[in-house]
């Protein structure tokens, strides 16, 4: 219906009569919040979308980034909380304490238009971010992933292409950004090899049942699809480019797992089990000089914590 409707408006015999996506995708992600909060939310998101007279109109993508960054807030102020007027400077830095790097820019950046648009249309008395600076905290320490974490990615990821991009994050440390570039071209299945950012790499179990599952859907939803990207979706069929980072977005990050989170996991496991040679880390992940060095420390700062509890648990 897409492709249909771009052509008719080319041919300016189109007549545009639905709801917009946008509009229904507001919608129903607001209808999920709870009640106090929703009304608010819906205007401030209706708010990005159109725009006014000193505010430019935001893309959807930069709306869902916002709301994927709000919604966990909101959801822990409700537990206290009945509406937003009700939040406090001290609610704010509760919520936001435990984000770190990006994760803590990207709610403060995305609280603050929420508060300017409450304040603005007298939703709120006083905007409780006045005085906090957005910034960015250094990032907190990698540290191996705990059996809770591992549990929760194992839950959630169930569908094939979400399977497939945790495998290829867990065993081969592949960033998003490679997950969604890798072509059909880059495997091979008969030399059980994968090329990954330009990194040939052993294809593994692990990868080889994530990629013929994901594979197979593939094959089955769309058999004449000419887009040679392994991951495709619906609005990607028809044509020829790889999936947007919602795509993995909406499939993980949406539900609490971090493909950073388990590529760093991966990178940090083989500096721990090879004894931290930034070098191996370079030829295996295709690393900078900078990050090798800097996982490499960190493990070697690990095992020497773990050798010396052994010798202190040895001692009578």
């Amino acid at each position: 219906m897409r492709r249909t409707a771009e052509i008719l408006a080319a041919l300016d015999l189109l007549d545009e009569d639905r709801t917009s996506a946008a509009l229904k995708w507001i919608e129903r992600r607001t209808a999920e919040l709870p009640d106090g909060f929703a009304a608010d939310v819906r205007g401030w998101l209706l708010w990005l979308l159109d725009g006014d007279a000193r505010t430019r109109p935001r893309a959807l993508g930069t709306l869902h980034s916002y709301f994927g960054s709000v919604r966990p807030v909101v959801e822990k102020w409700a537990e206290h909380r009945t509406q937003l007027r009700e939040i406090t400077r001290q609610d704010v830095t509760d919520a936001i304490a435990d984000l770190r790097g990006s994760q803590y820019t990207a709610a403060l950046a995305s609280l603050r238009p929420l508060f300017r648009y409450a304040k603005r249309n007298r939703r709120i008395f006083t905007n409780p971010l006045r005085g906090i600076r957005v910034g960015r905290r250094p990032p907190g320490p990698v540290m191996p992933m705990s059996d809770d974490e591992i549990s929760h990615i194992q839950t959630t990821a169930q569908a094939p292409p979400a399977r497939l991009a945790v495998a290829l994050a867990a065993v081969h440390a592949a960033r998003g950004e490679a997950i969604r570039a890798l072509l059909l071209d880059d495997l091979d299945f008969h030399q059980d090899r994968i090329t990954i950012d330009g990194n040939l790499q052993p294809m593994g179990d692990l990868t080889r049942v994530a990629l013929r599952a994901w594979l197979a859907e593939r094959q089955t939803r769309w058999p004449r699809t000419l887009n040679r990207h392994v991951l495709v979706s619906r609005q990607t069929a028809n044509g020829t480019d790889p999936v947007s980072a919602y795509f993995l977005k909406r499939q993980l990050t949406l539900h609490g797992v971090s493909l950073d989170r388990v590529r760093a996991d991966r990178v940090l496991g083989e500096a721990l089990a090879t004894g931290a040679d930034p070098l191996h880390l370079t030829a295996i992940f295709n690393l900078s000089e900078t990050t090798a060095v800097k996982y490499a420390t960190l493990a070697r700062r690990l095992l020497t914590a773990d050798a010396a509890e052994g010798c202190i648990r040895q001692q009578p």
